[in-house]
């Protein structure tokens, strides 16, 4: 087997999402008890999900808590159970998503029942409609999330999207990320799985390598969630690397403060 042209292919993304028939899930996982690179790209993709999830989860406030273990120890009300069941091509991602909805929904919840019992108090109307607001600014916040989240798991299960493992070099080890290219749309997402945050007045620049020129691809700052949209770049890249820049991003790369490097597969 092929292991690069079979990691090239997006039929590890695809079985993550679970979008594979269990004959091909069947194939794929036999593949990945014989190749342990495959299973090491696996890995890699899976956590690259987890921080597109991750990015999108929303902290409930304190007082969430409190008033829901008061609400369960003083009465327990009559009323439908609200279940979500996941869509079966996206498995975790979509019921975790549903999930992150349902708390808004409970948090309003609570918000109403604060309104019921302090209407006729002005300063505590003040506060309950202030509440109200912030809860409209987390569920508009989880929609965005949402949708970026959603955005982001379209681009990992894009076959036209060639994903590009950048790992680290001398400079930085341990640093890690990738980049998903559609050579046809010319587009470029990038993926951070491990790379250190840096001063202020330094950014991490993207270059692509097209002719054997360095084509920037922008600049972006250390460990962000999900999937970063950078600039469009020609066809026919080779590689892909980062390096440390002043902010802002320059003409040519400081190749003595490369990060991570990554070949393109061809085929």
């Amino acid at each position: 087997m092929n292991i690069k042209e079979y990691i090239s292919s997006g039929i590890l993304e695809a079985y993550a999402l679970g979008e594979l028939t269990a004959q091909e899930m069947a194939s794929v996982e036999k593949n990945l008890e014989q190749y342990p690179e495959l299973r090491q790209e696996l890995t890699q993709i899976e956590e690259a999900q987890e921080k597109l999830l991750m990015g999108a989860a929303i902290q409930p406030r304190d007082v969430v808590k409190t008033q829901l273990f008061e609400k369960i120890e003083n009465q327990k009300p009559a009323g439908k159970i609200v279940s979500f069941e996941p869509d079966s091509r996206l498995g975790f991602w979509k019921f975790a998503a549903a999930a992150s909805i349902t708390l808004a929904v409970i948090t309003t919840y609570f918000a109403f029942e604060y309104r019921s019992k302090w209407r006729n108090t002005q300063s505590d109307l003040s506060e309950l409609i202030a509440q109200n607001q912030k809860i409209a600014q987390d569920y508009n916040q989880v929609n965005q999330e949402l949708d970026k989240l959603e955005d982001g798991l379209k681009v990992i299960g894009d076959p036209d999207f060639k994903r590009v493992a950048m790992k680290g070099t001398d400079n930085a080890p341990n640093a890690l990320a990738a980049v998903y290219w559609n050579e046809s749309t010319n587009e470029v997402y990038l993926s951070i799985q491990n790379m250190k945050e840096l001063a202020r007045e330094n950014q991490y620049q993207l270059w692509a390598i097209i002719d054997g020129k360095p084509v920037d691809a922008g600049v972006f700052d250390g460990n962000l969630a999900g999937l970063l949209k950078m600039k469009n770049i020609g066809k026919g890249a080779s590689t892909f690397a980062v390096t440390v820049e002043p902010r802002g991003g320059k003409s040519s790369p400081s190749l003595e403060t490369m990060q991570v490097l990554g070949n393109v597969t061809k085929g």
